[in-house]
């Protein structure tokens, strides 16, 4: 991934807060009293072991999963009843979900075509960030042939080419060999870095969690006990 001087800085990150943040589905209690801060333009890593409610907090910052109680919070704005495209927020899944139909460009240009920027302009924008994530010519190709560690880089320019203020990771190397995993970890981290967007990453792994992100956070210490 390119994190050149010369590449334009142009995400402005956001204050994030989460105040008393209870979730729980048909009873089961995923999330309890849950109290975080993370500042503007900190990369913070959320760590937990599988099923402890990582991912489920990230859906509640985006607005994909609203909390049975408590307060959420960008740039001191409670938004807890705002609906995800209006948060500024970006997220990219462990999955990737990319359209395996569309062009490698076009999975990156989608979301400023839903936002109505003229072809000419997204796909400018998305060469740009394919070339910032190390995939400069790859505009053109079906993802269908693209390798796992490419499909990651793609799903991660589709998020950071919207200019979120707050960018949401759910363990975006999952599923790669060891050594790609640590290539990819340092490029992101340097990525990530040389943008001012405000970026949480989920991820069972201390080790990448330390290669990636200023500031670490056990999610038991961060709620209380139902």
């Amino acid at each position: 991934m390119s994190t050149s001087d010369e590449r334009r800085t142009i995400m402005r990150g956001a204050d994030v807060g989460l105040d008393g943040i209870d979730v729980a589905f048909d009873g089961t209690v995923v999330l309890h009293d849950l109290d975080v801060r993370v500042s503007s333009g900190e990369v913070v890593a959320l760590l937990g072991p599988s099923g402890s409610g990582k991912s489920t907090l990230l859906r509640v910052i985006a607005g994909i999963v609203t909390p049975d109680r408590g307060i959420v919070s960008i740039d001191g704005i409670d938004v807890t009843g705002v609906p995800t495209h209006r948060r500024s927020v970006g997220m990219v899944f462990q999955d990737n979900q990319l359209f395996p139909h569309r062009s490698t460009i076009d999975n990156v240009a989608f979301g400023l075509k839903m936002s109505g920027v003229d072809r000419a302009t997204r796909n400018a924008r998305a060469a740009e960030w394919l070339t910032r994530v190390g995939l400069d010519g790859f505009g053109g190709r079906p993802i269908t042939e693209l390798s796992g560690g490419e499909a990651k880089r793609v799903a991660l320019a589709r998020t950071l080419i919207t200019e979120p203020s707050v960018l949401l990771l759910d363990e975006p190397l999952t599923g790669l060999d060891r050594e790609l995993h640590d290539r990819l970890a340092v490029e992101l981290s340097d990525l990530l870095h040389d943008t001012d967007a405000t970026a949480i990453l989920v991820t069972h792994d201390v080790d990448e969690a330390n290669v990636i992100a200023d500031r670490n956070v056990m999610l038991d210490d961060i709620q209380g006990t139902p």
